[in-house]
């Protein structure tokens, strides 16, 4: 099963899928409501709406320049894989354009949360196992090259043009229902390619770490590192905790630092992703509770 989920077949399966999905999303829930994706599929989605070129030829006209300047600057390999992506994308696009007609939902609010779930799904399904579609991607990845901008930022610019864009075409409500969409589509997509099971970053401050360490180790189950830390003020060292658990461990830990310490400093951030001991790991031996290492060090 490992090896099929690795292989090429898998890889070019899912991205069809997930194209398969957003194809239905865009024309069940975009289409009616004048609602635009993000990237080139928007731009074919302008030209749409206003002069009613096919979404789906116009996708791959708009893209061709695109991969023949990708074409000397990116990877091969990646670029074979995007252009599978951006045909199969396309031809969804226009092989599913029947479904607009059937116009489901009438709410365009709940056609903003409906196709952006839907559509986030699709795209997670692509970007799981490294697919993409092109379009915007080509050009991020070229600008990142030469000018260190990120590919989320080149998006995220040319997308603001296309909501400006639609706010002048066809209202600010439109646009604004787009926007709506788009960031619903992102936390989505975000939330499949990262998993359900979100994780924290816990920093914990204390004039008595041991006994928090061991309480977090034992009865949490989770793993505690100390850190060197250092006053700024008082140049006293002091040992910093620094634990990753999951978000349903989160408020169990914050009580038991309360209960032993109540002035204790805590710092919780999100983590994207783990990988290790616990998270994506199988441990070798027997896993929590067991004992402090020395000196603290995990």
């Amino acid at each position: 099963m490992k090896n099929f989920t690795n292989s090429i077949f898998y890889r070019y399966l899912m991205v069809a899928i997930g194209c398969v999905i957003m194809g239905v999303a865009f024309n069940t829930f975009y289409v009616p409501n004048k609602l635009l994706s993000g990237g080139i599929s928007g731009v074919a989605g302008i030209l749409y709406y206003t002069l009613g070129f096919p979404l789906g030829i116009v996708s791959i006209l708009l893209n061709i320049p695109l991969f023949a300047l990708g074409y000397k600057y990116m990877d091969k390999e990646y670029l074979i894989g995007a252009l599978y992506g951006m045909f199969v994308f396309s031809f969804c696009l226009d092989f599913f354009s029947f479904m607009a007609a059937y116009h489901p939902v009438h709410d365009t609010m709940l056609s903003c949360i409906a196709g952006g779930v839907m559509y986030g799904i699709g795209a997670a399904c692509m970007y799981r196992v490294g697919g993409s579609g092109g379009g915007t991607d080509i050009i991020g990845a070229i600008i990142q090259k030469h000018y260190s901008i990120s590919i989320s930022t080149t998006g995220f610019m040319f997308n603001i043009v296309l909501l400006f864009i639609s706010s002048f075409l066809f209202g600010i409500e439109p646009a604004l229902y787009t926007l709506l969409t788009m960031f619903i589509m992102t936390k989505t997509c975000n939330a499949f390619v990262i998993g359900f099971d979100f994780k924290k970053n816990i920093i914990i401050i204390s004039d008595n770490p041991e006994p928090i360490a061991e309480a977090i180790i034992k009865i949490v189950g989770r793993g505690v590192t100390y850190l060197r830390g250092e006053g700024a003020f008082t140049h006293r060292e002091r040992d910093v905790l620094f634990v990753v658990a999951k978000l349903t461990q989160t408020a169990k830990i914050r009580s038991i630092v309360k209960e032993i310490d109540p002035n204790a400093f805590m710092i919780i951030h999100d983590v994207n992703d783990v990988f290790g001991r616990g998270f994506t790991l199988k441990a070798s031996g027997p896993n929590y509770p067991r004992p402090l290492p020395p000196e603290g060090h995990h």
